[in-house]
Order: structure tokens, then sequence, then C-alpha cells
């Protein structure tokens, strides 16, 4: 009756791992040995646990990451010209903390959405906000926003994320318009908070695509995002067909 009433207890408090690891001791004689001290603390590890697997759920649930990939999971064996040196500082998250971007380009198939999904989880795991956003229907969304009055709040609220992914910059044509709702994303973010980019076009073509007869948008933008960036540069050969080979056998 007494262990009935404590796991009602715990349950109202919301301490559910407790409850978990309550429940595990009173079932099982494995913890029998252990003195009260030592079982209090392998509660409080299970509590610590839960909250933190919970957290993580979360954080992965509100980013929408378009790819379920981990750093862990890199493929350095393909020749694209990852650095495990960068990848494995890129891991520690200090650039994020620090609000530096991060820029990966290549051409289709390389992996650029992948390796930008990986920084997201690993960004998850620090317990960092994340946001992914593929650039185009991002730029729909906020010509909408500015129709319904809700643009300032919608800016806002990407300003606010520890990280912003930013996927397929440069596969659509800008308007005015947009190149100017682009400028005010990263302004948002601008030195306080990093962003990943991704694009097929290389760096050197980025001020052409976004000036389009207005040099001075796209030097904001370029200084905002490029300056002191880290760059991942993908060559190479696609690596589709070799997933697809993989998915086969």
């Amino acid at each position: 009756m007494m262990t009935n009433d404590t796991i009602r207890k715990l349950n109202e408090l919301k301490l559910f791992g407790m409850v978990h690891a309550f429940s595990q001791q009173i079932e099982s004689a494995a913890t029998g040995h252990l003195s009260f001290e030592e079982r209090v603390g392998l509660m409080v590890d299970h509590e610590v646990t839960y909250r933190d697997d919970k957290r993580l759920r979360r954080l992965l649930t509100n980013a929408k990451l378009r790819e379920p990939a981990c750093m862990e999971d890199i493929d350095y064996e393909a020749k694209r010209g990852l650095d495990r040196s960068v990848m494995a500082s890129l891991a520690l998250c200090n650039w994020i903390r620090h609000g530096v971007n991060v820029i990966v380009t290549g051409a289709t198939g390389l992996g650029k959405t992948w390796i930008a999904c990986a920084l997201g989880n690993q960004a998850c795991r620090h317990g960092m906000t994340v946001k992914f956003e593929r650039v185009p229907l991002l730029l729909e969304e906020l010509a909408i926003a500015h129709s319904d009055g809700t643009f300032r709040k919608r800016i806002a609220a990407i300003g606010k994320h520890d990280l912003l992914i930013l996927d397929d910059l440069g596969i659509n044509t800008l308007t005015a318009e947009r190149r100017a709702d682009l400028l005010e994303v990263v302004e948002s973010r601008s030195g306080t908070r990093a962003t990943v980019v991704t694009s097929q076009l290389p760096v050197r073509r980025w001020h052409d695509y976004l000036a389009d007869g207005n040099p001075t948008v796209a030097d904001a933008i370029m200084d905002r995002v490029v300056s002191d960036a880290y760059r991942i540069d993908l060559v190479g050969e696609s690596l589709r067909p070799k997933r697809r080979h993989s998915a086969n056998s």
C-alpha cells in the first residue's frame, strides 16, 4: 500500500523517471545489496536521463530536420573533401555558442543537406534549439506573412533559434521582395546566432545571384553570412547511386 502511495506521489510530482527506477528496484532483487544512498542515487540518475531524453526528443521534433543524420554516421570513405578534424571541431558546437556560420556547398547528391542535418542533430544533443528551413519554402511563407501581418513576428521567431539551417540557397530566382526578406532573416541572426547554409552554388557565385541589379543588398547578405564562416566545399561524384545500392543489397 505504501509503495502504491509513493508511486502515486512521484507521478503527481511528474518524476516519471524516478517512478520507473523505483518500480524496477521494487521488482528486482539486483539492487538489494546497495545502500540507501546508492539506491536513491540510481533513481535520481534515472530521472535526469529521462528528462534529457525527453528534451532531446522535443528539440528534434521542433527542429524538423529533413534527414535522420548524426555526426557519428558521416561517411569519410567517399572522396568528397570532408576534413575529419574540422568536423570533429564542429561537433563540439562551440561555433554555435559564438554565433559563427557554416556554409556547405557542392553539386547535387554530395550530401550537403545530410551534413547540415547532422550538425543540427548534434546541436539538439547539446540542448540547443534548431530549425530547418528550405529557402524557397521559407521565402514563400514570408511573402504570405507580409499579407497577414505576421512578418515581424515570424522574423523574430527565426532570430531566436540557436541554430538555423537554410537549405538550398540558389535554386530559385529571387525577386526584389524575397531578396529583402532573405536579408531580414540573416540580419535577425547576425553576430549572435549561428546559421548553416547549403547551396549548389559555390560562394564565389553568390554575390551575382543575390545582386541581380542590387549589389547593396547582396553585399549586406554576404557580409552577414560569409564573413568568418566555416566553409565545407564538397567535391566528387554523387553519393546517391551508392545509397541506392546499399538499400537494395
